[in-house]
Protein backbone atom coordinates (compact mmCIF):
# COMPACT_ATOMS: atom_id res chain seq x y z
CA UNK A 1 0.00 0.00 0.00
CA UNK A 2 1.24 3.53 -0.73
CA UNK A 3 0.71 5.58 2.42
CA UNK A 4 1.16 9.33 2.79
CA UNK A 5 1.98 10.41 6.34
CA UNK A 6 1.30 14.00 7.39
CA UNK A 7 3.29 15.19 10.37
CA UNK A 8 6.01 12.72 9.42
CA UNK A 9 8.78 14.61 11.20
CA UNK A 10 6.93 14.76 14.51
CA UNK A 11 7.64 12.39 17.38
CA UNK A 12 4.68 10.17 16.51
CA UNK A 13 4.79 10.65 12.75
CA UNK A 14 8.39 9.45 12.49
CA UNK A 15 7.46 6.22 14.21
CA UNK A 16 4.45 5.72 11.94
CA UNK A 17 6.73 6.10 8.90
CA UNK A 18 9.20 3.56 10.29
CA UNK A 19 6.49 1.10 11.34
CA UNK A 20 4.71 1.27 7.99
CA UNK A 21 7.95 0.72 6.08
CA UNK A 22 8.81 -2.30 8.23
CA UNK A 23 5.45 -3.75 7.19
CA UNK A 24 6.36 -3.39 3.54
CA UNK A 25 4.31 -0.31 2.69
CA UNK A 26 5.58 2.43 0.39
CA UNK A 27 5.63 5.56 2.53
CA UNK A 28 5.53 9.17 1.43
CA UNK A 29 6.53 11.60 4.19
CA UNK A 30 4.55 14.83 3.78
CA UNK A 31 6.54 17.54 5.53
CA UNK A 32 6.70 21.29 5.72
CA UNK A 33 10.47 21.43 6.24
CA UNK A 34 12.70 18.77 4.68
CA UNK A 35 15.58 19.74 6.95
CA UNK A 36 13.71 18.16 9.87
CA UNK A 37 13.82 14.70 8.32
CA UNK A 38 17.16 13.96 9.94
CA UNK A 39 17.83 10.24 9.70
CA UNK A 40 14.27 9.40 8.69
CA UNK A 41 14.25 7.45 5.41
CA UNK A 42 10.81 7.31 3.81
CA UNK A 43 10.43 6.02 0.29
CA UNK A 44 9.45 9.48 -0.96
CA UNK A 45 9.18 12.98 0.45
CA UNK A 46 6.61 15.62 -0.48
CA UNK A 47 6.77 19.19 0.77
CA UNK A 48 3.53 20.90 1.74
CA UNK A 49 2.27 23.33 4.33
CA UNK A 50 -0.68 21.64 6.01
CA UNK A 51 -2.91 24.67 5.40
CA UNK A 52 -2.12 24.82 1.66
CA UNK A 53 -4.88 22.70 0.12
CA UNK A 54 -3.34 22.62 -3.36
CA UNK A 55 0.06 21.54 -2.02
CA UNK A 56 -1.46 18.84 0.20
CA UNK A 57 -3.56 17.55 -2.70
CA UNK A 58 -0.45 17.27 -4.85
CA UNK A 59 1.41 15.50 -2.04
CA UNK A 60 -1.35 12.89 -1.75
CA UNK A 61 -1.52 12.13 -5.48
CA UNK A 62 -1.25 8.42 -6.14
CA UNK A 63 -1.53 7.38 -2.48
CA UNK A 64 -3.81 4.55 -1.39
CA UNK A 65 -4.17 5.90 2.14
CA UNK A 66 -3.23 8.85 4.28
CA UNK A 67 -2.33 9.00 7.97
CA UNK A 68 -2.49 12.29 9.82
CA UNK A 69 -0.14 12.42 12.80
CA UNK A 70 -0.41 16.20 13.01
CA UNK A 71 -0.46 17.33 16.61
CA UNK A 72 -1.47 20.65 18.15
CA UNK A 73 0.66 23.60 17.08
CA UNK A 74 1.81 25.46 20.23
CA UNK A 75 0.72 29.08 20.30
CA UNK A 76 -1.43 28.75 17.19
CA UNK A 77 -4.81 29.07 18.90
CA UNK A 78 -7.71 26.62 19.09
CA UNK A 79 -8.72 26.60 15.43
CA UNK A 80 -5.61 25.39 13.65
CA UNK A 81 -5.92 21.67 14.42
CA UNK A 82 -9.44 21.64 13.02
CA UNK A 83 -8.43 23.70 10.00
CA UNK A 84 -5.53 21.36 9.22
CA UNK A 85 -7.91 18.42 9.32
CA UNK A 86 -10.47 20.13 7.13
CA UNK A 87 -7.77 20.86 4.54
CA UNK A 88 -6.62 17.25 4.72
CA UNK A 89 -10.13 15.92 4.12
CA UNK A 90 -10.65 18.14 1.08
CA UNK A 91 -7.22 17.30 -0.29
CA UNK A 92 -7.80 13.55 0.13
CA UNK A 93 -11.09 13.77 -1.78
CA UNK A 94 -9.53 15.88 -4.52
CA UNK A 95 -6.57 13.47 -4.81
CA UNK A 96 -8.84 10.42 -4.94
CA UNK A 97 -7.55 8.96 -1.65
CA UNK A 98 -10.32 7.06 0.13
CA UNK A 99 -8.67 5.57 3.24
CA UNK A 100 -7.84 8.08 5.96
CA UNK A 101 -6.60 7.53 9.52
CA UNK A 102 -6.46 10.58 11.78
CA UNK A 103 -4.82 10.66 15.20
CA UNK A 104 -6.54 12.95 17.72
CA UNK A 105 -6.58 12.36 21.51
CA UNK A 106 -8.73 10.85 24.23
CA UNK A 107 -8.18 13.65 26.74
CA UNK A 108 -10.99 15.88 25.55
CA UNK A 109 -13.75 13.26 25.84
CA UNK A 110 -15.04 11.30 28.84
CA UNK A 111 -17.05 8.55 27.11
CA UNK A 112 -16.30 5.32 28.94
CA UNK A 113 -13.83 6.93 31.33
CA UNK A 114 -13.08 5.58 34.77
CA UNK A 115 -14.18 7.86 37.67
CA UNK A 116 -10.65 9.10 38.39
CA UNK A 117 -10.20 10.38 34.85
CA UNK A 118 -13.72 11.76 34.46
CA UNK A 119 -14.08 13.60 37.75
CA UNK A 120 -10.54 14.46 38.84
CA UNK A 121 -7.81 14.38 36.19
CA UNK A 122 -9.62 15.77 33.16
CA UNK A 123 -11.30 18.72 34.90
CA UNK A 124 -7.89 19.75 36.26
CA UNK A 125 -6.22 19.44 32.86
CA UNK A 126 -9.03 21.05 30.89
CA UNK A 127 -7.76 24.60 31.24
CA UNK A 128 -4.18 23.77 30.24
CA UNK A 129 -5.37 21.74 27.25
CA UNK A 130 -8.18 24.08 26.24
CA UNK A 131 -6.82 25.05 22.81
CA UNK A 132 -5.76 21.51 21.89
CA UNK A 133 -9.10 20.09 23.00
CA UNK A 134 -10.99 22.70 20.99
CA UNK A 135 -8.96 21.78 17.93
CA UNK A 136 -9.75 18.10 18.28
CA UNK A 137 -13.42 18.89 18.84
CA UNK A 138 -13.44 20.65 15.47
CA UNK A 139 -11.29 18.06 13.71
CA UNK A 140 -13.25 14.91 14.46
CA UNK A 141 -16.59 16.01 12.91
CA UNK A 142 -14.70 17.01 9.76
CA UNK A 143 -13.36 13.47 9.49
CA UNK A 144 -16.71 11.82 10.20
CA UNK A 145 -18.47 13.97 7.63
CA UNK A 146 -15.81 13.50 4.96
CA UNK A 147 -17.47 10.67 3.03
CA UNK A 148 -14.12 8.84 3.13
CA UNK A 149 -13.21 5.47 4.66
CA UNK A 150 -12.04 7.05 7.88
CA UNK A 151 -10.74 5.91 11.24
CA UNK A 152 -10.12 8.22 14.20
CA UNK A 153 -7.49 7.06 16.70
CA UNK A 154 -7.63 8.52 20.21
CA UNK A 155 -4.52 7.92 22.35
CA UNK A 156 -4.07 9.16 25.94
CA UNK A 157 -0.93 10.95 27.17
CA UNK A 158 2.00 9.88 25.01
CA UNK A 159 5.44 8.88 26.24
CA UNK A 160 8.70 8.29 24.43
CA UNK A 161 10.69 5.10 24.78
CA UNK A 162 10.87 1.63 23.32
CA UNK A 163 7.65 -0.08 22.32
CA UNK A 164 6.15 -2.44 24.86
CA UNK A 165 4.72 -4.48 22.02
CA UNK A 166 1.13 -4.38 23.23
CA UNK A 167 -1.75 -1.97 23.65
CA UNK A 168 -5.43 -1.95 24.55
CA UNK A 169 -8.20 -0.62 22.34
CA UNK A 170 -11.86 0.19 22.74
CA UNK A 171 -14.40 1.33 20.16
CA UNK A 172 -17.28 2.42 22.41
CA UNK A 173 -15.39 4.80 24.67
CA UNK A 174 -12.01 5.43 26.23
CA UNK A 175 -9.87 2.64 27.62
CA UNK A 176 -10.57 2.56 31.35
CA UNK A 177 -7.79 2.82 33.94
CA UNK A 178 -5.15 3.36 31.25
CA UNK A 179 -3.73 6.87 31.14
CA UNK A 180 -0.71 6.75 28.83
CA UNK A 181 1.03 4.79 26.09
CA UNK A 182 4.34 4.72 24.27
CA UNK A 183 4.44 6.55 20.95
CA UNK A 184 5.98 3.46 19.38
CA UNK A 185 2.94 1.40 20.41
CA UNK A 186 0.65 4.11 19.05
CA UNK A 187 2.47 3.84 15.70
CA UNK A 188 1.80 0.10 15.68
CA UNK A 189 -1.86 0.70 16.55
CA UNK A 190 -2.21 3.22 13.72
CA UNK A 191 -0.81 0.76 11.20
CA UNK A 192 -2.94 -2.09 12.59
CA UNK A 193 -6.09 0.00 12.24
CA UNK A 194 -5.10 1.25 8.80
CA UNK A 195 -4.92 -2.37 7.64
CA UNK A 196 -8.14 -3.42 9.45
CA UNK A 197 -11.31 -3.14 7.33
CA UNK A 198 -13.47 -3.36 10.47
CA UNK A 199 -11.94 -0.07 11.65
CA UNK A 200 -13.49 1.91 8.78
CA UNK A 201 -15.98 4.35 10.24
CA UNK A 202 -14.77 3.70 13.79
CA UNK A 203 -13.45 5.97 16.52
CA UNK A 204 -10.94 3.84 18.39
CA UNK A 205 -9.42 4.70 21.74
CA UNK A 206 -6.05 3.08 22.40
CA UNK A 207 -3.83 3.00 25.49
CA UNK A 208 -0.83 1.17 26.87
Amino acid sequence: MKIAVLGATGRTGRLVVEQARRRGHHVVAVVRDRSRLGDLTPDDVATADGLDAAAVTAALAGADAVVSALGPVPGSGPGVQGELTEVLVRAARDAGVVRVVVVTASGWVVDGDDPLSRYLAKPILARALRDANAGFARAEPAVRGSGLDWTIVRPPMLRDGAARGRYHERRDGNVRWRWSMRRADLAAAVCDLLEDPTAVGATVSVAG
